[in-house]
């Protein structure tokens, strides 16, 4: 069985260097790019399993390469943040990034992220049962694609999970906690915001008129998805 491939892109050679020893230790191969177009063009390259991506890069930044892979790849993406990037981190969840690391980082809890992030990953991939159906939307949690009406709307990887959390269990009430830890598969220490930038992202992609189903807000609390039958 060939190891997973775990490109990090990354401007800092200590960042490579430590990420490396643990990942290899660990049974991962490693690939290094030190700038955004480097990046870009070893993850087309190379196909990683996983990609590390440093917020700020020479050449194009952390969100820049998240915009440019996400366009035509669903590769999972852990991005490394300084604390001071609040802003650029929510955005880089925004627009697709499947978790983030603050720095400065234990390169064990790294290593850690990353096994999470692939179990996910590859368990939804390999279950193609995972579709949820209700009249006029479908969400395939295993293709990360929804379909209204039968015609595809583009999600990101989060935002189809987070949608399919809730209609997974329609009349559920999920806290935004509760929502950071199932969409992210583990006590994720992030800022909750994250869960309502997503929920507004995902109603402005699904209709609000004439349609049996929604996501409602309950106040105080989080979210629930609500059908004709709830």
């Amino acid at each position: 069985m060939s190891k997973q491939l775990v490109l990090i892109c990354d401007d800092q050679s200590i960042i490579h260097e430590t990420l490396s020893v643990y990942l290899e230790n660990d049974g991962f191969a490693v690939a290094s790019a030190e700038d955004g177009q480097e990046a870009i063009d070893k993850a087309a390259l190379l196909n990683p399993d996983l990609i590390i991506l440093d917020l700020m890069m020479p050449k194009k930044s952390g969100t820049e390469v998240c915009r440019e892979l996400r366009a035509k790849s669903r590769v999972p993406i852990i991005m490394l943040t300084a604390k001071s990037e609040e802003i650029d981190r929510i955005l880089g969840l925004e627009l697709g990034a499947d978790d983030y690391i603050v720095k400065p980082f234990s390169a064990r809890e790294v290593v850690a992220r990353v096994k999470a992030v692939l179990r996910r990953f590859t368990a939804a991939k390999e279950d193609p049962q995972k579709v949820l159906r209700f009249p006029g939307l479908e969400i395939n949690i295993s293709s990360y694609d929804v379909r209204v009406n039968g015609e595809s709307v583009p999600f990101t990887p989060k935002e189809v999970e987070v949608l399919y959390i809730l209609a997974s269990h329609p009349g559920r009430v999920y806290d935004r906690e509760k929502i950071l830890s199932e969409v992210w598969g583990y006590d994720y220490f992030g800022d909750t915001r994250a869960v309502d930038t997503q929920i507004k992202r995902i109603r402005q992609k699904l209709p609000e008129d004439h349609v049996p189903w929604g996501i409602r807000t309950v106040y105080g609390v989080g979210y629930k998805f609500e059908t004709g039958d709830v």
